[in-house]
C-alpha cells in the first residue's frame, strides 16, 4: 500500500503539494500515477512518471500548472500542483505498478495495483 499526505483548502491561483509513500519498497522500481475524483464524476488520471528515465506525462487539463516528480532520497513521488483552479478540486489517489507503455498517455487506472488512501484538495475562494 502507498501512503499519501499532503492536500487541504487553498484559494484559487494557490500551491499544494501531495507525496506518496509506499510503506514498503522503493518506489523507483515502480511507476507511479495520480488520479482524481470529484464529487459526482468518474475517477480521472492527472499525471504520471514511468519507471525508465522517469518519463513524465499529464493530463491537458493540468499541463503547465502540474509537476510530478520523484524524491528518490525520500522513496516518495511528488505532485507539485500550482495555479490551482476550482476545477481541481477532488479527492486524489496515488498509485503504483511495475508496468511500462509505449503511449503518449498514463495507463488507465485497472493497470495500476498499489493505491493510496486519498487526500482532499479542495480549491475555493
Amino acid at each position: 500500500p502507498l501512503v499519501q499526505s499532503g492536500g487541504g483548502l487553498v484559494q484559487p491561483g494557490g500551491s499544494l503539494r501531495l507525496s506518496c509513500t509506499p510503506s514498503s519498497g522503493n518506489l523507483d522500481y515502480y511507476a507511479v500515477g495520480w488520479f482524481r475524483q470529484a464529487l459526482g464524476k468518474e475517477r480521472e488520471g492527472v499525471s504520471c512518471i514511468s519507471i525508465i528515465d522517469d518519463k513524465t506525462f499529464y493530463a491537458d487539463s493540468v499541463k503547465g500548472r502540474f509537476t510530478i516528480s520523484r524524491d528518490s532520497a525520500m522513496n516518495t513521488v511528488l505532485l507539485q500542483m500550482d495555479s490551482l483552479l476550482p476545477e481541481d478540486t477532488g479527492v486524489y489517489f496515488c498509485a503504483a505498478e511495475s508496468l511500462s507503455w509505449n503511449y503518449p498517455t498514463c495507463p488507465e487506472e485497472h493497470h495500476w495495483g498499489s493505491w493510496g488512501q486519498g487526500t482532499q484538495v479542495t480549491v475555493s475562494p
